[in-house]
């Protein structure tokens, strides 16, 4: 089974541990919270940077929010990691073989519940911020 990306995951520790310690966060300090490479965070943090959610200093190293953690919901996160494109989370098999009823029909009658699955687990995620996860780590 194909997971959810992991960047998901990695941008909201990511994004927490900036919020509590913004003059330590550079990308090693946050590549060995995170225990991957920090390639990988540059990555993530080139994301979070572009949706506006991160400012990064060059040079002297270290990250800081641009918007207050109560103001930064999940949705915001996995919208700005690209998680999936919109109503794309789900992806249904290529070509099936339209002789069948099943194959010539699936797509049709599966992608409106798959939408709707989506759309509720987005609408689930805008009602968590980042501060109220926060109240939970410390």
């Amino acid at each position: 089974m194909k997971q959810i990306s992991s960047r998901f995951s990695i941008a909201v520790h990511t994004l927490s541990l900036i919020a509590l310690e913004p003059h330590d966060c550079t990308g090693d300090y946050i590549a060995g919270s995170v225990n991957t490479n920090p390639v990988v965070i540059r990555r993530i943090m080139g994301m979070l940077k572009k949706a506006g959610l991160v400012e990064v200093r060059p040079g002297v190293g270290g990250a800081s929010l641009l918007k207050q953690p109560e103001q930064i919901t999940l949705l915001d996160i996995y919208r700005a990691v690209n998680v999936a494109e919109e109503s794309q989370l789900f992806r249904i098999h290529d070509k099936p073989n339209i002789a069948c009823p099943v194959g010539r029909n699936i797509e049709q009658v599966l992608q409106a519940e798959l939408t709707d699955a989506q759309a509720a687990m987005e609408q689930r995620l805008a009602q968590t911020s980042l501060s109220q996860l926060i109240g939970q780590f410390t």
